[in-house]
């Protein structure tokens, strides 16, 4: 099935054109990506960190999750390197740079609950939420779902689950962690996937 990419195509074009300009910010980025799908996230803080101390202004297009900044990457390894406090500076300013960063969002809310404010964490982590599940349902809904998206539904059924807790009061954080944590990598995964697939098709 061919699959219509016409407004994925506008995000596409802006990550392959930024390489050109932090090419070697590109490669760590690229590097630190895979790492952290691999779940090797120290090895993934020091290509991020490489990534921005080279050009910490660039930008990694995506679709699901737009307008990535390498600070964005930083700060989500920091987090999972349990590196709170420096995480949630960075990730504020990934979201200074972009603030339709929803990973960045979503990791500034784990951190901010992991840091002991849960309040400003829940209002993150649901607003995160609530925009990736409508970007899912807009790309199942609009022929891209070949294009390699939630395959199966995890994401979206992490998400329901989450929202459901946050919106009873009655939140388990242990759990909450979890959805969270699993968003965002399967997120990643699917982004990255995407990139593979697109590229590998022009």
């Amino acid at each position: 099935m061919k699959v219509k990419y016409f407004p994925v195509l506008l995000l596409v074009s802006a990550w392959l054109s930024a390489c050109g300009g932090g090419f070697q910010a590109g490669g760590y980025v690229q590097s630190g990506v895979q790492a952290l799908l691999a779940g090797n996230n120290e090895t993934a803080l020091a290509y991020f960190q490489s990534a921005a101390q080279q050009d910490p202004k660039y930008m990694y297009g995506g679709v699901v999750n737009q307008g990535v900044g390498v600070l964005s990457f930083l700060g989500r390894a920091q987090y999972l390197t349990r590196n709170y406090a420096q995480a949630r500076q960075t990730l504020e300013k990934a979201l200074a740079q972009n603030k339709t960063d929803n990973l960045a969002r979503l990791y500034l809310g784990l951190t901010q609950a992991r840091l002991g404010d849960t309040q400003a964490g829940l209002q993150n982590i649901e607003a995160s939420m609530k925009r990736i599940i409508a970007l899912l349902n807009y790309l199942e809904g609009g022929g891209y779902e070949d294009a390699g998206w939630d395959p199966g539904g995890a994401i979206r059924g992490n998400i329901k689950d989450a929202l459901a807790m946050i919106s009873s009061g009655n939140v388990e954080w242990n759990k909450l962690f979890v959805y969270g944590e699993s968003v965002g990598l399967r997120v990643e995964q699917s982004e990255a996937n995407f990139r593979q697939n697109f590229i590998d098709s022009t």
